[in-house]
């Protein structure tokens, strides 16, 4: 076995993989600690994230509770505008018939 070693290193296809290895090592080890260094970073920043959207939807449930109950406040006003046009448009019946009556007997009084 300590042959193999003397031999790899010896030649140049030996510190050829030599070095690959090493690189390969060196690289593993590199990935692992960018890695845990990020999750240890992001990871509270992840979690106030998170808060804050759970917080934002509540307020976009609540929001969405106000436009439904502005929504039927804003039918019911319009309902209550129809019927006060109605009556209105009931009043303006009214006046016209008046208005004939008034005018019908004036013309009965000029004539008599």
């Amino acid at each position: 076995m300590i042959q193999l070693f003397t031999q790899l290193a010896q030649s140049v296809t030996g510190a050829v993989i030599t070095i690959i290895a090493l690189l390969l090592v060196a690289a593993i080890i590199g990935y692992f600690t960018a890695w845990f260094y990020a999750k240890s970073v992001y990871t509270p920043v992840i979690k106030g994230l998170e808060a804050d959207k759970q917080n934002l939807n509540r307020q976009v449930a609540a929001l969405n509770e106000d436009v439904a109950r502005l929504t039927g406040k804003v039918d019911k006003l319009n309902e209550d505008i129809k019927k006060l046009q109605e009556e209105i448009a009931g009043k303006d019946n009214v006046i016209a018939e008046k208005e004939k009556e008034i005018t019908a007997l004036k013309k009965q009084k000029i004539t008599s």
